[in-house]
């Protein structure tokens, strides 16, 4: 097992549940392509692509956790703000598909956990709180760059204690640590990389959506009505 990998590495939880969460992921990523479909348009084709190129971009930041488990910009704020929760969701799991299978950055057998963790549980948690802020707060640029800021932060930290409940239920490595001490370290650093991640969605969003707030999924959809037109306010 290497020192640092990049998100869950072979072995760290065992083949039972490592195959239980690749059902899971599965099961979710049909799910999201169901429902993404129903979504698609000349918009959102184009705009997907670059969602999963920036995100592949950014999860090259990363750092070491615990021995095997390493803790890295995850991207699904950004991707449901831009592209909805369905196509974002499936942004984030083709990075981690091909950072799996072509440059080995994450375990294969782990590919069904991390998917979980990231694609699925990230992107759920930061669409739910990105709906539900957006709804509630005034149309202006700083009520989209703090939703953008605290969707970040909490969706990358419970998409961390996703591994937290895996390993309490097959792990298969001894780090050192008991799950106490597992869920602090991984809530701690990811507590961190979400603000930085945060910081990065805020800009992006906040700058696509003053230059074309028409492309993104959040501006559209989300925020909550008003007598002007659909964009971003001072």
């Amino acid at each position: 097992m290497p020192a640092v990998a990049m998100h869950i590495s072979n072995g760290i939880i065992d083949n039972p549940i490592a195959l239980l969460f690749a059902g899971v992921a599965l099961a979710g990523l049909v799910l999201c392509f169901v429902m993404g479909r129903r979504e698609l348009d000349d918009r959102l084709v184009p705009m997907a692509g670059l969602v999963a190129a920036f995100i592949f971009a950014v999860q090259m930041l990363n750092f070491q956790v615990l021995p095997g488990v390493s803790g890295h910009l995850l991207g699904g704020t950004l991707a449901v703000m831009l592209v909805g929760p369905y196509l974002g969701a499936i942004c984030v799991a083709i990075v981690l598909i091909v950072q799996a299978l072509v440059l080995s950055d994450g375990g294969v057998t782990a590919l069904g956990l991390n998917i979980t963790n990231m694609a699925l549980i990230g992107a759920a948690a930061g669409y739910l709180l990105v709906a539900l802020l957006l709804r509630v707060l005034p149309r202006t640029t700083w009520a989209l760059t703090a939703t953008a800021v605290v969707s970040s932060v909490v969706s990358v930290t419970v998409a961390s204690l996703g591994f937290v409940l895996e390993y309490a239920l097959g792990g298969a490595t001894d780090v050192g640590r008991s799950i106490g001490g597992i869920a602090a370290a991984m809530a701690g650093v990811h507590l961190l990389i979400g603000l930085g991640e945060g910081i990065i969605t805020a800009i992006t969003v906040t700058y696509v959506a003053k230059v074309r707030p028409d492309l993104v999924y959040a501006v559209r959809n989300l925020q909550r009505p008003a007598g002007t037109p659909q964009e971003v306010t001072a």
